[in-house]
C-alpha cells in the first residue's frame, strides 16, 4: 500500500494513530564519547533532539510551536527547529528535519567574541544565547558546521529591535511555555510534545557526534510497517 504525506495527513487529522514504541537510539561506543568528552572545553548537554525524516509528514506543527513558546507568535522564520521539504524529491527523501545537535564540542559557544552563547548548567549544561551579551555579529552562525546554520541572527522586538542570535535551548528559556515548570532537558520540549505522528523524541545519551546517524533515528513501531512505512 502506497501512502503520501498528502494522504497520510487528511487521515491523521480524524484518527489518533498509536505508533508502536520500538525506537531505536544509536549512540557511540564509550570510548569515543569518552574521548570527544574529555577533549571539550564545554560540559556535554544534558539532552539530545532526535528527528526520523522518514516518519515526518511535513505538517510544520513543530515549528510553529517552537517560534510560539519562545517568541508567543507563530512563525516559520522564527523557529529553532527546521522542516525543508523539496517539492521535487521522492520519499524519503523529499523532506528532511534539520535541529540543534547540542554539540559536545560547541563550535558556536567556542567562537562567540562576546561569550554569549553559553553552556547553561541551571538548564542542564544545554548550549544557550545570553541575549543581554549578544550583540549580533553572526559568528555562532559561520562557526556551525551544518546547514542550515542552527543558530539565526533576527531582529529582537524585546531590544528594540536589535539583531540577536538565536538558537534552540531545549525550551530552557521559553517565556510563553504551556507548563508551568517549563521546559529544558528536565521539562517539556515543544516540537516533541506536539508531533502529531512522533517524528521527533528526546534522549539523554549523547548520540553520535560524526555524520547523521545518531540525530536521523528510526522512530517508527510495527503499525507503521502497515501504513507502507519501512520500519527497519
Amino acid at each position: 500500500m502506497n501512502v503520501t504525506r498528502r494522504h497520510f495527513l487528511k487521515v491523521a487529522g480524524t484518527v489518533v494513530l498509536v505508533a508502536g514504541t520500538g525506537c531505536r537510539f544509536t549512540t557511540g561506543g564509550p570510548t569515543h564519547l569518552e574521548r570527544m568528552v574529555a577533549d571539550s572545553p564545554f560540559a556535554p548537554s544534558e539532552g539530545y533532539i532526535l528527528v526520523d525524516t522518514a516518519k515526518c509528514q511535513g505538517c510544520m506543527s513543530c515549528m510553529l510551536a517552537c517560534s510560539l513558546v519562545h517568541e508567543g507568535v507563530e512563525s516559520l522564520s522564527l523557529s529553532r527547529i527546521q522542516v525543508l521539504q523539496d517539492g521535487f524529491g521522492a520519499f524519503p527523501h523529499d523532506l528532511t528535519i534539520e535541529q540543534c545537535r547540542q554539540c559536545v564540542d560547541a563550535p558556536c559557544a567556542a567562537e562567540c567574541p562576546e561569550n554569549a552563547l553559553v553552556i547553561n548548567g541551571d538548564f542542564g549544561n544545554v548550549r544557550m544565547v545570553d541575549a543581554q551579551k549578544c550583540v549580533g555579529c553572526g559568528a555562532c552562525v559561520d562557526a556551525c558546521p551544518y546547514t542550515p546554520s542552527r543558530p539565526m541572527v533576527v531582529a529582537d522586538d524585546m531590544f528594540e529591535g536589535e539583531l540577536k542570535s538565536r538558537k534552540c535551548d531545549l525550551c530552557a528559556h521559553t517565556p510563553y511555555h504551556w507548563d508551568k515548570n517549563g521546559g529544558g532537558p528536565r521539562g517539556e520540549q515543544a516540537c516533541v510534545a506536539v508531533c502529531p505522528v512522533g517524528a521527533i523524541a528526546f534522549s539523554r545519551t549523547i548520540p553520535i557526534q560524526e555524520g547523521q546517524e545518531g540525530y536521523k533515528v528510526n522512530l517508527r513501531g510495527e503499525n507503521w510497517k502497515r501504513l507502507g512505512f519501512p520500519v527497519d
